[in-house]
C-alpha cells in the first residue's frame, strides 16, 4: 500500500522533532516499553486521524510498538507537518497526509485510512468516524471501537447516538479529568497564544482580546490573555459559564456590543456562526481574528470575503481584508485551529497525559471487546476512572511528588464500606 506523503526526503528533520518531544513525554515512554512487552494490539489495524504533529507521531509509534499496523492521516489540512509524516514513513507506518490539503485531497486521504478495515479508530474531530459510517459501512462489523479526542467530536458522536446512528462503541477521551482539566486549559491557553504571536510579532499588552467561549478551553486563552497584559472580553450563551467569566474578573457581553471593541478576537466555541457579518462591520480598523476551535466555521470568512472590495495576503499566514469603509479585517490561518494551523500544537508534556489517556482506552477497548461495551449496546463510554487515575498518579510520579492515601478508616467515614 502507497504512502502519499509530500517529500519522503524530510524524514530527518521530523525525526529530530520527534526525538524531541519523547524525551519530554515520560508517560508515553512508560507506556512503550510496557506495549512492547504485553502486545495489546498485535495483529490490530488501528486507523488514526490527529493533527500530523511530533507528539502525534510519537503516539503513532507507541501504538505500533504495542503491535499495531498503524494507518495515519492528519485531522486538518494546516495542522499536517510534511516532515514529520516523512519520519513516520521512515519507520515503517503507513502514511497519508500532507500539508495545505485540497478538501479532496483531504478526504481521499480520510479514505485511505479506513479502506483497509481498521479494528480500532483514534479520532480528532469525528471526521473518522463520520465516513466510517456513510461510505464504509460495509466494513462496521470489523471496528471493535474507537477513542475521541475533541469535545468538537464528542458533540458530533453524541448527536449520532441520540439518533441511534454509532455501530460501534466510542471512549470519550476529552471528557476525561486528565485530560480536559490539563489538555483544554492549560494547553490550549498556552498553544493558542503561542499560534498568534509567532504569527503576528504583535505585542497583546494594552489590547482588547475579545474570546468567544468560556468552557475549558475559553478559559484557559482568556487567563493567558490576561496574563500578557490584555483587557478581556467574553462572550458566552450559557449562563452560568457567563457567570463564571464575570466573577473570574472579565467582562462579559454579546458579540455585537465586543465587535466594536476588541483587538484581538478568538473562538473556542465548537459551534458555527459565531463571529458573522453584522459583526465585521462593527470591527476596528486592523482587527484580528482567529479560530481555536476543530472546525472552520466559527469565523464566517466566506462572509468575510462576500463583503470585501479586496483581499491580499498580510504576513504569512495572515490575510487581510479590506472593507468598503477602508477598515482592514485580519484572519490568521483562514479562520482553522490557530494553535495548530500557526503553531505546533500544545506542549509535549501536556500532550503526554492526553495521549496516554488515548492509547490506554484504545487498550481497555480490545480487553474488552466482548464485554459490557458491546452487549450492552453503550455505545458512548466514559474513559473508567482507574484509567484517570492511573495517568494522574503515573504524571505525578514522574513530576517527583507524592499524594497522601486514605486509610481504610477515611475510606469507611467518606463511602460507608
Amino acid at each position: 500500500m502507497a504512502n502519499e506523503i509530500r517529500n519522503p526526503e524530510l524524514w530527518r528533520d521530523g525525526r529530530l522533532k520527534i526525538d524531541w518531544v519523547r524525551h519530554h513525554m515520560p508517560l508515553l515512554n512508560s507506556l512503550e516499553a510496557e506495549f512492547k512487552e504485553t502486545l495489546p494490539f498485535k495483529g490490530l489495524k488501528i486507523a488514526l486521524s490527529v493533527h500530523l504533529e511530533a507528539k502525534t507521531a510519537y503516539l503513532c509509534e507507541v501504538l505500533a510498538a504495542g503491535g499495531a499496523q498503524m494507518y495515519v492521516t492528519g485531522s486538518n489540512p494546516l495542522s499536517t507537518q510534511d516532515d514529520v509524516a516523512a519520519a513516520l514513513v521512515k519507520a515503517g507506518l503507513n502514511v497519508f497526509a500532507w500539508y495545505d490539503a485540497t478538501p479532496e485531497e483531504y478526504q481521499a486521504h480520510i479514505r485511505r485510512v479506513l479502506e483497509i478495515g481498521p479494528a480500532i479508530i483514534v479520532d480528532d474531530g469525528g471526521d473518522l468516524v463520520n465516513m466510517m459510517h456513510t461510505e464504509f459501512r460495509h466494513l462496521l462489523g470489523g471496528v471493535i471501537g474507537g477513542c475521541e479526542e475533541t469535545t468538537t467530536g464528542i458533540l458530533r458522536l453524541k448527536a449520532m447516538d441520540r439518533a441511534r446512528e454509532l455501530e460501534f462503541p466510542m471512549m470519550l477521551v476529552n471528557n476525561a479529568d486528565s485530560k480536559h482539566l490539563f489538555d483544554n486549559r492549560y494547553g490550549t491557553g498556552q498553544s493558542v497564544w503561542d499560534g498568534i504571536n509567532r504569527t503576528t510579532n504583535l505585542i497583546v499588552a494594552g489590547k482588547n482580546v475579545v474570546v468567544a467561549g468560556y468552557g475549558w478551553c475559553g478559559k484557559g486563552v482568556a487567563l493567558r490573555a490576561k496574563g500578557l497584559g490584555a483587557d478581556v472580553i467574553v462572550t458566552e450563551v450559557d449562563p452560568i459559564k457567563a457567570m463564571e467569566a464575570v466573577m473570574d474578573g472579565f467582562k462579559v457581553m454579546k458579540m455585537e456590543q465586543a465587535a466594536s471593541l476588541g483587538d484581538i478576537f478568538i473562538t473556542v466555541t465548537g459551534c458555527d456562526g459565531v463571529i458573522v457579518r453584522e459583526h465585521f462591520l462593527k470591527m476596528k480598523d486592523g482587527a484580528i481574528l482567529c479560530n481555536a476551535g476543530h472546525f472552520d466555521c466559527e469565523v464566517d470568512v466566506a462572509s468575510l470575503k462576500a463583503i470585501a472590495k479586496s483581499a491580499s495576503l498580510a504576513r504569512k499566514n495572515i490575510m487581510g481584508y479590506t472593507l468598503e469603509n477602508g477598515n482592514k479585517i485580519y484572519v490568521i490561518a483562514e479562520g482553522r485551529l490557530v494553535n495548530l494551523a500557526a503553531g505546533d500544537g500544545h506542549p509535549a508534556e501536556i500532550m503526554d497525559m492526553s495521549f496516554a489517556i488515548q492509547a490506554l482506552s484504545a487498550k481497555y477497548l480490545v480487553e474488552h471487546k466482548d464485554e459490557v461495551l458491546r452487549v450492552k449496546g453503550q455505545m458512548i463510554n466514559d474513559v473508567p476512572r482507574e484509567i484517570d487515575q492511573e495517568v494522574a498518579r503515573r504524571k505525578l510520579s514522574f513530576w517527583g511528588c507524592e499524594i497522601d492515601s486514605l486509610t481504610p478508616e477515611q475510606h469507611r467515614y467518606l463511602y460507608g464500606d
